[in-house]
């Protein structure tokens, strides 16, 4: 049988260079290779640069052996650890309890570290009395050290430290101070009196903006208003709003251009006046409502925030009548919840000014006068109401007429205190008419007389006399509606005013 023979390909790129023989070990560690290469070097003094050589003073000494030992047996120890770790995490697994190998480390931690001494601050801190110490950790085991010197998690001074760091977890508006930087220890009762700060610091820092969202304060909306305010806009009844004009303790006055409404021209310029939803504005609401028979069967159902857009419908109401009447007054265009759409007094986005604010001549003060005594008569006769809240700041002074405005308040004289309601507001006109020097100004007395038709004993010395005498007439009057069961309303006076234009949707 003929025997073949296997030769080698030759390679692309030329013959291959045959290796040259390995050197055992014996004949690298031996002392004749050394003299041989010592003798090849000094036979070229030259080859070797001298600015190459390094200085002896940064020459590593490895001439001892021990050292080199010594460095081998760190290299084995930190091999040794790495081989620990793999197996303790081999060990362990994914189960809850662990066991640690740390024990059998042949390697310190401090030992271990690669920080060079050149990344090291240099700063003599021995004789500072505010170096900190190092922060013990707690270690996983529960305890350390042995015999009787144990110390367990609960170590006051371990504790203390601990609790220091966990205020980290305070509320960013909750300032701690600078006291983390030190080696500050906390015990248990003060952490948790301070935690407990901070929970209850929270609660009330909700509530108050919880409040504030949910509120009308001074020239400011709720985002619920202002959803309503939005809404008109986007139905084309109004056509912007321009911006806040007149607060008071019971609403905030808006100033708007009209629009349309239901193919019905709305005037060019209107007022928002959002009734405010802080019940604590005007805690006093309930006494002209509640026992006002529009809406005395209505007043026991509704919870406070409902009394509020019920007092928005008893002012849109009190002005159809003013209305009627024919007493100057903003005209009541739409009721949206507790909005209340008005005419604008004044022109040019300017607000006609208050009766106080206003500059007028004696003829214009005695024609003022007079205006106001007419509306009054007319009030109470006609309309069969009393403004309740009448003075100088609710009175404005436009195209040389009185205009009135705010009845929300008003009330019918059959109130249980209409009577002393109306004495009031003729007081308040007296005081300002007879200031400002209006010679033919009754006094209040003889002008609640005027007012009402009655004939009361007058004595100017004797105020509370004459107001006795009132809550005897007012007594009187609730004892004989209560006894009749109805109540009587002047010619001019309807008993259920027509309906407005009132939106009910959300």
């Amino acid at each position: 049988m003929d025997q073949t023979t296997v030769t080698a390909p030759k390679s692309p790129w030329g013959s291959v260079p045959a290796a040259p023989p390995a050197c055992s070990l014996s004949e690298v560690m031996s002392e004749e290779l050394a003299k041989q290469l010592d003798e090849e070097n000094n036979l070229f003094p030259g080859a070797a640069d001298p600015e190459l050589e390094l200085p002896l003073e940064d020459a590593t000494d490895t001439d001892s052996d021990l050292m080199l030992a010594q460095m081998l047996q760190m290299q084995f120890d930190r091999e040794f650890d790495d081989q620990l770790k793999r197996e303790e995490k081999k060990f362990n697994g994914d189960s809850k309890v662990s066991i640690s190998f740390e024990n059998y480390r042949m390697v310190h931690p401090y030992e271990d570290s690669d920080s060079s001494e050149d990344e090291v601050d240099w700063q003599d801190t021995r004789h500072d009395p505010y170096r900190a110490e190092k922060p013990q950790v707690t270690p996983k085991k529960g305890f350390v050290g042995k015999g009787k010197n144990i110390t367990t998690k609960h170590d006051e001074v371990m504790c203390g430290r601990k609790n220091t760091a966990r205020m980290d977890n305070f509320a960013p508006e909750v300032q701690v101070g600078d006291g983390l930087g030190m080696d500050l220890k906390l015990s248990n009762q003060v952490f948790n009196s301070l935690k407990q700060h901070v929970h209850s610091e929270q609660r009330r820092s909700a509530r108050l903006h919880e409040k504030k969202e949910h509120s009308t304060a001074e020239q400011a909306v709720d985002p619920r208003t202002r959803l309503l305010m939005y809404k008109m806009v986007n139905a084309g009844v109004l056509e912007n709003i321009n911006g806040c004009i007149s607060t008071g303790k019971e609403s905030v006055v808006f100033h708007a251009d009209g629009g349309s409404l239901e193919e019905e021209p709305v005037p060019s310029e209107v007022v928002l006046k959002v009734f405010k939803t802080t019940l604590n504005e005007f805690r006093n609401r309930d006494r002209y409502i509640k026992d006002d028979y529009r809406f005395k069967e209505r007043f026991s159902k509704l919870n406070p925030r409902k009394i509020i857009r019920l007092w928005a419908e008893k002012e849109m109401h009190n002005l159809s009548r003013l209305q009627r009447a024919g007493i100057p007054c903003p005209e009541v265009v739409l009721l949206k919840k507790h909005i209340l759409v008005l005419s604008f007094i004044g022109a040019d986005h300017i607000p006609a000014p208050k009766l106080k604010d206003a500059i007028l001549s004696e003829d214009d003060l005695s024609a003022a006068y007079g205006q106001v005594l007419t509306m009054m008569k007319t009030m109470f006769s006609e309309c069969n109401l009393v403004h309740a809240d009448l003075s100088e700041y609710n009175m404005l002074w436009h195209h040389d007429k009185v205009w009135l405005i705010d009845v929300s308040q008003s009330v019918e004289p059959t109130h249980p205190h209409g009577l002393e309601f109306l004495f009031r507001d003729c007081r308040n006109v007296a005081t300002f008419f007879r200031r400002r020097g209006v010679a033919e100004a009754l006094s209040q007395f003889h002008l609640f007389n005027a007012v009402t038709g009655l004939e009361l004993n007058v004595d100017d010395d004797d105020e509370a006399g004459f107001m006795a005498q009132i809550v005897a007439l007012e007594k009187r009057n609730e004892d004989h509606v209560q006894k009749r069961g109805k109540k009587t309303f002047p010619v001019n006076c309807e008993e259920d005013d027509p309906p407005f234009k009132h939106d009910s949707d959300d």
